[in-house]
């Protein structure tokens, strides 16, 4: 079956850097388009990146010049580059396919 499992959130200071991983398995990842999602506390969840099985990208405006989605096809893997981290970045961190869901990593930024 698929699984997606995330890593790489944690606690950072404004203007810090973390890198996020969403490992996938149970389906054929080089076929299919992924997608980064974010849930902040007492918000919906909203779609912050998404990268087609070609390498094209999308990204919400709020994170467009600091966020980068990338992925290994060769590792099953899709990444979420985050720099100039924002107070208003804070979230739980989940990765999308074919109606599945990771459980998500937290980023917290703050001082």
């Amino acid at each position: 079956q698929v699984q997606l499992v995330e890593s790489g959130g944690g606690l950072v200071q404004p203007g810090g850097s973390l890198r996020l991983s969403c490992v996938a398995s149970g389906f054929t990842f080089s076929r299919y388009d992924m997608r980064w999602y974010r849930q902040a506390p007492g918000k919906e969840r909203v779609l912050v990146a998404s990268i087609t099985s070609g390498g094209s990208t999308y990204y919400v405006d709020s994170v467009k010049g600091r966020f980068t989605i990338s992925r290994d096809n060769a590792k099953n893997t899709m990444y979420l580059q985050m720099n100039s981290l924002k107070p208003e970045d804070t979230a739980v961190y989940s990765c999308y396919i074919l109606g599945y869901w990771g459980r998500g990593t937290q980023v917290t930024v703050s001082s």
